[in-house]
């Protein structure tokens, strides 16, 4: 499956965000979704996952609250609504995919390019 991220850009403290990922290639019913962020000069950190059917998700502790992660079976895309951005949101973020029944913070398969999301304070 080919996954294209979309949607970052720059924005201030306090503002929100929609993150795309359009997937392409075999069914993207049969994935788990995920997002993943690297902020500069560190690790890339699990953000948020969700399961096939939508119904299960999984979040970081720092950004549970603020991002709600969703997905649209029927238009192949995944989102990340991100709310009350803060400073230390600012990352690259990718989103991921895997094929498995149960959401995991690990173990994904494949990646997409990335979209820089850079918050101003």
């Amino acid at each position: 499956v080919q996954l294209q991220a979309s949607g970052g850009g720059l924005v201030q403290a306090g503002d929100s965000l929609r993150l795309s990922c359009a997937a392409s290639g075999r069914t993207f019913s049969s994935y788990v979704m995920a997002w993943f962020r690297q902020a500069p000069g560190k690790e890339r950190e699990f953000v948020a996952a969700i399961s096939r059917g939508g119904v299960n998700t999984d979040y970081a502790d720092s950004v549970k609250g603020r991002f709600t992660i969703s997905r649209d079976n029927a238009k192949n895309t995944a989102y990340l609504q991100m709310n009350s951005l803060k400073p230390e949101d600012t990352a690259v973020y990718y989103c991921a995919s895997q094929s498995n029944y149960v959401i995991r913070r690990y173990g994904y398969d494949y990646w997409g390019q990335g979209t820089l999301v850079t918050v101003s304070s």
